[in-house]
């Protein structure tokens, strides 16, 4: 098994490989395109209660509604955060967090003052490990629960497997790996599902819980708050470097411990009232993420490069060329939202046209990272809170 690779069956590295902003948000919209009310309603029809006496309320219809006693009414035309009025979750009023929003997790009421979170995370190896990919992969599907300021109550396993040409002792490690991160967060890896396929790829579907009023979206950011970020970026860069054999030993040590720290701080912040947007920055870069938290308000981001934490001698892999394809997809789903200022050397996020953005701020800020830091917003006077408590670095500000 030493001699197995995991990383030459990636086409991507963990997070580097999902799908570009620009294509999911095509995916979504064609998914919400054609007729869903109609369908909802043939929906509704096949599993309603068929107890005489018993009313219900389909959304926009103005019937009377009183399934088992409750009424419920529901709001439509939710925005999707980008100006569009779609249909989604106003159809289910007790869904709180939909993808209307690109937001980390789904947020379910469940009653009680409590909600249940939902999410699901997997990618193709981004280490040669497979202990290590599972550990990855476990803890970056957790940080989506984290992210929202809920706590994990348990994850179900995503396994694809080509075992015509790995092991299924290799595949059990993964499992094993994985397992050992549920452990350490206090939660079991449940069950799961599998299936055979021509690419490795692993993650988990986890459930949360936490109470409704302490729910961190990513887009209620607030005029004047400032941006803190608690890892460094900077990931995918190694890991394009662990795939072409050139990554430094002190590299890898360094991306493995980033990417297995879980970001149990995700509830402590939830509970403080400064912080009022949470997200964590994965797949499509700081810029990406910072872009999630203003799209669809009047507010932009504004980074100030210097400040941005980076994994110490990551230059080196920028001046190799070892950048992620996922860093051009994201570049190329939102660049033209970014303007640069040299005076300032600062990159405003959220405005309708921007410009160019020079390459080396280009790799290092839309370099897609893999179980990545948490991106807070929060009041100013929670600086010192931050910074100390948390470890968060202050990398800009909302205007």
């Amino acid at each position: 098994m030493g001699s197995i690779r995991l990383t030459q069956f990636s086409p991507g590295a963990g997070c580097g490989c999902k799908i570009s902003p620009a294509q999911l948000r095509q995916i979504l919209q064609e998914s919400l395109s054609g007729s869903p009310k109609k369908d909802l309603e043939s929906l509704y029809a096949a599993v309603r209660p068929q107890t005489p006496g018993i009313r219900e309320q389909h959304a926009g219809t103005g019937k009377e509604s009183a399934v088992a006693g409750e009424q419920r009414t529901a709001v439509v035309g939710r925005s999707n955060g980008t100006g569009d009025r779609r249909p989604g979750i106003s159809e289910f009023p007790g869904l709180l967090v939909g993808n209307e929003s690109s937001d980390d997790a789904a947020v379910y009421d469940i009653g009680g003052g409590k909600a249940v979170i939902s999410t699901t995370d997997f990618f193709t190896p981004i280490v040669d490990d497979p202990y290590d990919f599972g550990r990855i992969a476990a803890s970056n599907a957790l940080s989506d629960v984290y992210a929202m300021g809920g706590n994990p109550l348990m994850a179900i396993a995503i396994l694809g497997w080509p075992l015509d040409m790995l092991p299924a002792s290799v595949a059990g490690k993964v499992l094993e790996g994985a397992r050992a991160v549920c452990s350490a967060a206090g939660i079991p890896l449940a069950g799961g599902h599998s299936i055979s396929i021509s690419e490795p790829v692993f993650g988990l579907a986890v459930t949360g819980i936490i109470d409704t009023a302490l729910i961190k979206k990513n887009n209620t950011v607030q005029k004047g708050d400032l941006l803190f970020l608690t890892k460094p970026l900077g990931i995918g860069l190694i890991s394009t470097g662990i795939k072409r054999g050139v990554a430094l030993k002190e590299h890898m040590e360094t991306a493995l411990l980033l990417m297995t720290r879980l970001n149990t701080e995700g509830p402590r912040l939830a509970q403080l009232k400064d912080v009022h947007a949470l997200t964590d920055v994965t797949g499509f870069g700081l810029l990406g993420h910072c872009l999630e938290m203003v799209d669809g308000s009047s507010f932009t981001a504004h980074i100030d490069v210097d400040r941005v934490p980076l994994i110490p001698g990551i230059g080196t892999y920028v001046t190799q060329d070892c950048i992620p394809g996922g860093t051009y997809r994201n570049f190329d789903s939102y660049g033209h939202r970014l303007e640069f200022s040299a005076s300032d050397n600062t990159v405003t996020v959220g405005i309708p046209s921007g410009g160019s953005l020079p390459d080396p701020i280009k790799f290092l800020l839309c370099d897609p990272q893999t179980s990545g830091g948490l991106l807070i917003a929060a009041n100013p006077r929670s600086r010192a809170v931050l910074e100390k408590e948390f470890g968060a670095v202050c990398v800009g500000e909302i205007r």
